[in-house]
C-alpha cells in the first residue's frame, strides 16, 4: 500500500478497513472501521486540513478526496462515493451516495441520505438536504427522491466486498 507521513502528520487506519494495495493516503487521514478505498483511489491530507471517514464507506476507484488549509473533508459512515468522484473541503453526513464523476466543492454540505447524481458538480457552500438529489452541472436540487433502503444496499454491497478482498486479494505477478 502506499501509504505516507507527511512530515508528522500520519494516516490513522482502522485495522478492519480495506485499502487496496494501488491507492495512496497521505498525511492526516483517519479512516474508520470496515470501509474501504479502492485501486487508484488518492486521499491527501495535506496542508493545515485533514481527511476523515467513516465506518463502512467505500471510497471507489479513482476517486481524489483532498482537504484545504481552512476547510477538512469528512465523510461519514456507510457512504458510498463512486469512481473518479472528487471531494474537496466538504462535509459529506451519513448514509450518502456520490455518483461516479461527481464532483463536491469547499464547504458543501451533503446532509444525512441525500444523492449526488453521477457527474454532478455540487459548487462551494451548496446545502443538500436529507433525501434530497443533487443532479447537472452545476447541482439542480430536487426534494424528496431519495429512498434511504438504496443507498444502505450499495453500502452493505460493499463492505462485503471489501471483507472478501481481505482475505482473497493476491497478487500474480
Amino acid at each position: 500500500m502506499a501509504i505516507y507521513a507527511l512530515g508528522n502528520r500520519e494516516p490513522t487506519i482502522d485495522s478492519t478497513a480495506f485499502v487496496h494495495p494501488q491507492a495512496t493516503v497521505i498525511g492526516e487521514v483517519t479512516i474508520g472501521a470496515g470501509s474501504s478505498i479502492w485501486p487508484q483511489a488518492v486521499l491527501r491530507g495535506d496542508g493545515r486540513g485533514c481527511i476523515r471517514i467513516g465506518d463502512g464507506t467505500s471510497i471507489q476507484d479513482g476517486t481524489v478526496v483532498h482537504t484545504t488549509d481552512e476547510h477538512p473533508t469528512i465523510v461519514g459512515s456507510r457512504c458510498v462515493i463512486g469512481h473518479l468522484v472528487h471531494l474537496e473541503g466538504c462535509v459529506v453526513e451519513d448514509d450518502v451516495l456520490v455518483g461516479n464523476g461527481s464532483v463536491v466543492l469547499h464547504r458543501a454540505l451533503l446532509r444525512t441520505g441525500c444523492l449526488v447524481g453521477s457527474n454532478a458538480v455540487v459548487t462551494n457552500d451548496t446545502e443538500v438536504p436529507s433525501r434530497a438529489m443533487a443532479l447537472g452541472i452545476p447541482a439542480k436540487i430536487l426534494l424528496d427522491r431519495v429512498d434511504p433502503a438504496m443507498i444502505a444496499d450499495a453500502a452493505q454491497k460493499y463492505l462485503e466486498r471489501s471483507v472478501s478482498y481481505r482475505t482473497d486479494l493476491r497478487r500474480l505477478d
